[in-house]
């Protein structure tokens, strides 16, 4: 049995809590949050035991679940690596490329499983593509959120976009080429809305917008590749796939149209989207690689890559002037 330990339970660390309890062949040891209130609740609630010190909980388990506030994630996922413990933590990795190129260090050192909460990566919208064969040369993101005031002791770019840059880095098997940036702190001291293009040495481009101060919610991204677009609809847990008919689509919607080259037939499909719930896909991949004894689903190398990015742009939109 996996004995596991929650490293903060508000917001995200009740879901978290939630769908340990229904993964077989864990053990959910306790918790630690110097927040009395939230501790308190989770008591409550829960029955779970409260760990007033970090280490504590530290010895009593084998995996640390870590869903603190991102400035905390280095000082809990050091000290847990360096005890040998396997780690889950939130998305992103650290507060500074410093600490994660650190943590990725000591990770290696350490020969423990660090898994970074990507949770996109296994959204069932997501998922429904993953057999293709992905090659896009054009790329449209829009991630719009209401304005919510958890989670904004980080910009925009570190608390919604850098969920797109950890998919889109994961399909564009190329180097990153250039960046372009733009962004604006509208109700806090660091960017609420941006405007980001990536270009890619292999010559795909993808656009990603973000925003925490919208009138509506959406999560999309469109994929533009040779005879193929697809659409992702993370929101809605949607996918449209329009691409010219081959072997496998003899179910789709089709129709002909003229081109320069001849009659092209194309077809319209929607693969079918098998429900999860991707939190508790994560966590139990997550377990899997530690009693399996496989590669975790997003590592620590790929939680560094995503960071590496966004701290690029940041960088790009601190030093945009705008007239006075």
């Amino acid at each position: 049995m996996l004995k596991i330990g929650v490293f903060g339970v508000g917001h995200l660390g009740k879901f978290h809590l939630n769908n340990w309890k229904d993964i077989s062949g864990v053990e959910l040891v306790g918790f630690y949050d110097p927040n009395d209130s939230a501790a308190e609740e989770v008591e409550k609630k829960y029955g779970l035991q409260r760990y007033h010190n970090p280490n504590d909980l530290l010895a009593s388990i084998d995996a640390a679940d870590i869903v603190a506030p991102t400035n905390h994630h280095f000082a809990l996922c050091e000290m847990a690596i360096k005890r040998g413990k396997h780690v889950f933590v939130e998305k992103p990795l650290a507060n500074t490329m410093e600490e994660a190129k650190k943590l990725v260090s000591i990770t290696k050192e350490a020969n423990v499983k660090v898994q970074v909460g990507h949770v996109e990566r296994f959204n069932p919208a997501y998922l429904a593509i993953k057999h293709m064969d992905l090659n896009p040369m054009f790329i449209e993101v829009h991630r719009l959120a209401q304005f919510n005031p958890r989670g904004t002791e980080v910009s925009v770019i570190l608390d919604l976009m850098i969920h797109d840059i950890d998919i889109i880095l994961s399909i564009v098997k190329s180097d990153v080429k250039h960046i372009s940036a733009s962004g604006v702190a509208v109700l806090t001291d660091t960017p609420d809305i941006a405007n980001v293009r990536i270009e890619f040495n292999n010559g795909c481009v993808a656009n990603l917008t973000s925003s925490r101060i919208s009138m509506k919610k959406m999560r999309k991204i469109r994929l533009f590749q040779k005879d193929a677009y697809i659409g992702i609809d993370f929101l809605d847990k949607k996918t449209e796939i329009i691409r010219l008919k081959q072997a496998g689509d003899e179910d789709a919607f089709s129709f002909d149209i003229e081109t320069p080259h001849g009659v092209k037939t194309i077809a319209i499909a929607s693969p079918e989207i098998i429900a999860g719930n991707a939190i508790k896909d994560e966590l139990t991949a997550f377990r899997d690689a530690i009693v399996q004894k496989k590669p975790v689903a997003v590592s620590e190398m790929d939680g560094y890559l995503a960071m590496e990015v966004a701290h690029e742009i940041l960088d790009k939109i601190s030093k945009t002037k705008y007239p006075a």
